[in-house]
């Protein structure tokens, strides 16, 4: 596998699992987060898994994580309060 980057093909990422929310929708509108060798966080879009990837430092995906689960996120969506 080559070295991931920000924008290249999700598919040019192999020996990866590819994870979903639980919560996420059973038409396949998600997103999916695979853990890279090195400790780096690929993100894709589930309807399109050969689109482009972003890649995230660990330390990134650990502040978006903890900001959403203080709910610092939620009015992007309309969760009331």
């Amino acid at each position: 596998m080559r070295q991931p980057y920000n924008g290249m093909s999700a598919a040019e990422i192999s020996g990866v699992t590819w994870q979903k929310s639980r919560h996420s929708n059973s038409q396949g509108q998600c997103v999916e987060l695979a853990r890279l060798p090195g400790g780096d966080v690929a993100v894709r879009n589930s309807r399109f898994p050969e689109g482009p990837a972003l890649v995230y430092t660990r330390a990134e995906i650990v502040a978006l994580l903890l900001g959403a689960k203080d709910g610092e996120f939620d009015h992007l969506v309309g969760v009331a309060d």
